[in-house]
């Protein structure tokens, strides 16, 4: 997936889409939206007048993704469609912006859009570019999950209001409930304490340790708290040492981040080759922990993973 970019907020200029005296409210999706706009609980259709209130400050709080669509675009109402459906299921953990660029140019050229659908975040008021093109479901997900762990980590960790109607079920069947197993270390998390959510799922894993979802949870929230405070120094030292194990880590941390998957995996098998002993061991335990992080099941990881299997023998 190398058309995101999570490692910082873009150079956009937003300040000139400011809320006008007397801006109406942003429209949820559904009646008066605009034709073919996705609807659901946390969708809204967007426009130049409430993009302050209704993006910006909402992005202070959870974290808001904004596609920039065109009804001219064929790809635009797919995509929107699977990031609807996705934004009922993750319950408010982001908002979907949808702006239609044909409608308000002025927020089009301050994002600096060349072609449609893109799709861009809000933190805090900052974009984070995502994606450009119509994604299918899998990938789309893998990009909002990417997001989140960043989101935590620069400690955004509401949840946004509902600001439409929930978006009919296809299935008519209700999504079940979360698992009560994994309360206490969501419910940590929610509230910023990184520690208390590693003790928790800590805790599980030594009731269960074969327990998948744990591991993967307690590697995600572990990647977080390494990554809170990165020393400036640390491409450099990486750079001038192949075999600096710790500089090494810590890069490989800061682009996984940063949605550079490919670039942490080579980075941590090449420091494989480049070690031995203990120190090869240490990074070789790393890397599968961050496999925890990146998903089994991804292609990425398994490439990776028969790369790793390569180096060692």
């Amino acid at each position: 997936m190398s058309q995101s970019n999570f490692s910082r907020p873009g150079a956009i200029d937003l300040s000139g889409l400011r809320k006008p005296a007397g801006a109406a409210p942003g429209t949820p999706g559904g009646p008066g939206a605009p034709a073919g706009a996705a609807g659901g609980a946390y969708v809204l259709n967007v426009t130049e007048a409430n993009f302050q209130t209704d993006v910006i400050e909402r992005s202070l709080q959870a974290p808001v993704v904004v596609e920039l669509w065109s009804p001219r675009s064929q790809g635009s109402n797919a995509l929107g469609a699977v990031l609807a459906q996705l934004s009922t299921e993750y319950d408010g953990k982001f908002l979907l912006a949808r702006i239609d660029v044909d409608a308000n140019p002025q927020v089009a050229q301050a994002f600096g859009v060349q072609s449609v659908p893109v799709v861009i975040a809000i933190l805090r008021g900052q974009p984070v570019p995502l994606f450009q093109g119509v994604l299918g479901e899998p990938e789309v997900r893998q990009y909002l999950d990417q997001l989140l762990t960043v989101a935590v980590a620069n400690g955004i960790t509401g949840r946004a209001e509902p600001v439409g109607p929930a978006a009919p079920d296809a299935d008519s069947e209700e999504e079940p409930p979360p698992n009560p197993r994994y309360e206490k270390a969501e419910n940590a998390l929610g509230a910023g304490d990184l520690d208390g959510a590693i003790a928790a799922y800590e805790e599980l894993l030594k009731e269960t340790p074969a327990d998948a979802e744990a591991k993967s949870g307690l590697a995600r929230v572990q990647l977080v708290k390494r990554t809170q405070d990165v020393p400036d120094d640390v491409r450099t030292r990486a750079a001038d040492n192949p075999t600096d194990v710790e500089a090494q880590l810590l890069v490989a941390d800061v682009d996984l981040m940063g949605g550079h998957v490919d670039d942490a995996f080579a980075r941590l098998i090449s420091t494989v080759q480049a070690t031995s002993g203990d120190e090869r061991n240490t990074v070789r335990l790393h890397l599968l922990e961050l496999f925890e992080v990146v998903g089994a099941d991804d292609d990425r990881v398994i490439k990776a993973r028969r790369r790793l299997m390569s180096a060692l023998f």
